[in-house]
């Protein structure tokens, strides 16, 4: 039963709702070196909590330098490291890819000479649909223009939302190309921003956890152009985020009006965050239910299963028809994790809520090394569900129809 499971689920093309992945151009060109490559995203993280000074992460990051005056210090956090879901990731890519066992300073160097040889035209689509069986993936990356056989954007409109002085307005004047000197003026202009892409994205992204908290307070008009007036007529100095957060949550609120009207899923940051030193507090999906319960007509993507917050972000969905949730990142984050939370939400919630994997990664191989978990959770919760009885192998199949592929199709405006 369970390889019937597994031969169904790995013939599935995923929908990934969620990637960095740089421009291939940009990859063809270079530097082929795997250290500073595998370093770019998530496991600089796991170095940095092991131990590794940031000045000694930066120069195993800087491609310049040569492996044997790198390798030391490379090789020491890695076998601090190596047990981690991130790891996990690269020591996926390196076998399945790049035919390498174990990290050594004599197979880093023939990864180096593969990438250089296989980093040419077509070697995202060797990795994303031939290896990796991605048949789209939603990007962030700051732009439209995108392969469209391989990605669909979504947008980030965060710059009208977290503003504290005028220099950041006069700075969203000049990026619209319209003076905005009132608050009707800026929420034009980040309507008339929205309305000019809608037919080129599939979506709004924010990631203003990494910023502020995600409470959302609803703002009336007034109170909002009273602060709005304030910070413009300061020269110099910004405003504390204290005075200024009610400009930001009103901002917010017309984003997620904007987005329902024009049928555009907003994608929110929840959760763990990137990187060292950022304040979970402020990334709890609790704070969204203000914003949730405001526009019920708005479709909410809550990002990375909400990691550590994971059973309060199901209990939300439970309660929220306009609100999905997504694994994203974690299984990269913790694959046992990430198994435990998706066997629980398939117990708690109808299975059109649950989207099971984006990758989130910036170098393409991050995007086929954590499919490839998240495949292979899918398989062993979906087993276990069927060995217990309480699926047969046609729902199991059905259901992980929906949660790698469908659901995705139907939350999101992708065009085929």
């Amino acid at each position: 039963m369970s390889e019937e499971i597994a031969r169904f689920v790995y013939s599935l093309p995923i929908i990934d709702t969620h990637e960095h992945i740089q421009d291939e151009n940009a990859r063809i060109q270079g530097p082929h070196d795997p250290i500073s490559i595998f370093l770019s995203h998530y496991l600089s993280t796991d170095f940095l909590i092991s131990g590794i000074d940031p000045k000694t992460l930066e120069k195993l990051r800087d491609p310049s330098i040569p492996l044997d005056e790198k390798w030391s210090d490379f090789v020491k956090f890695w076998e601090l490291s190596r047990n981690t879901g991130y790891a996990r990731v690269i020591r996926i890519i390196l076998r399945d890819i790049y035919g390498e066992e174990e990290i050594t300073f004599e197979s880093i160097k023939r990864v180096a000479g593969k990438m250089k040889e296989m980093c040419r035209k077509g070697f995202y689509k060797y990795i994303l649909k031939d290896r990796a069986n991605i048949e789209l993936c939603i990007v962030d990356v700051s732009k439209t223009d995108v392969d469209r056989e391989l990605f669909a954007p979504v947008l980030r409109f965060d710059d009208f939302i977290y503003v504290h002085s005028r220099d950041d307005i006069k700075r969203l004047s000049k990026k619209v190309g319209v003076e905005i000197k009132s608050l009707r003026d800026m929420i034009k202009a980040l309507r008339t921003s929205v309305e000019r892409v809608k037919g080129s994205i599939v979506g709004i992204k924010t990631g203003l956890a990494y910023n502020r908290t995600l409470l959302y307070e609803n703002v009336d008009f007034k109170e909002a152009e009273m602060i709005f007036n304030k910070l413009i007529a300061r020269e110099s100095s910004h405003l504390s985020f204290e005075e200024v957060k009610p400009l930001q949550d009103f901002m917010m609120h017309y984003l997620a009006t904007i987005a329902g009207e024009l049928g555009l899923p907003i994608q929110i940051h929840t959760g763990l965050q990137e990187g060292v030193w950022n304040d979970l507090r402020n990334s709890n999906p609790l704070l969204l239910i203000e914003l949730l319960r405001e526009h019920k007509n708005t479709k909410f993507d809550i990002f990375h299963a909400g990691y550590p917050f994971s059973r309060e972000l199901g209990a939300l969905a439970k309660q929220f028809p306009n609100v999905y949730l997504d694994l994203c990142w974690l299984h990269a984050i913790s694959p046992d994790a990430a198994r435990r939370i998706l066997s629980e939400w398939l117990d708690l919630l109808p299975v059109n809520k649950i989207l099971a994997f984006g990758g989130d990664y910036v170098f393409v191989e991050g995007a086929y090394g954590h499919a490839k978990i998240a495949r292979e959770n899918v398989i062993k919760v979906l087993t276990e569900k069927i060995d217990s009885g309480d699926m047969t192998l046609d729902e199991a199949k059905y259901v992980a129809r929906r949660i790698l592929r469908e659901n995705a199709l139907e939350l999101f405006p992708i065009r085929k």
